[in-house]
């Protein structure tokens, strides 16, 4: 079983920065596929970023490219998402996901994820 809380939603100005955390309850030490997504108001979710833990170049959406970071800290079990120059349309709920166990697929597919956290919202206005 995977546990994934996230925090550091709210609400900014366009251009503005927020860094989302997801601290994830993992009780091994093997390294994993971790995402984060959105969710708008009467869209579909959709995948954002993924890393993984091991090592290696994480995987952005377009919409995101430039913009959003994500990295992992292994010694806190947490992933992180650095948001730089947000846009209103970034508005959306955030998930965290993992994907567990861990596979060989690869942590651009957000197919794979299958554990995911109970979100935190991000408000952009203009």
């Amino acid at each position: 079983q995977v546990q994934l809380v996230e925090s550091g939603g709210g609400s900014v100005q366009a251009g503005g920065s927020l860094r989302l955390s997801c601290v994830a309850t993992v009780y091994t030490d093997a390294n994993n596929c971790m995402g984060w997504f959105r969710q708008a108001p009467g869209k579909e979710r959709e995948g954002v970023a993924g890393i993984y833990t091991g090592g290696g170049t994480p995987n952005y959406a377009d919409s995101v490219k430039g913009r959003f970071t994500v990295s992992h800290d292994n010694a806190k079990n947490t992933v992180y998402l650095q948001m730089n120059s947000l846009k209103p349309e970034d508005t959306a709920m955030y998930y965290c996901a993992a994907n567990w166990p861990p596979s060989n697929a690869w942590c651009g597919s957000f197919s794979i994820y299958n554990y995911w956290g109970q979100g935190t919202q991000v408000a952009v206005s203009s």
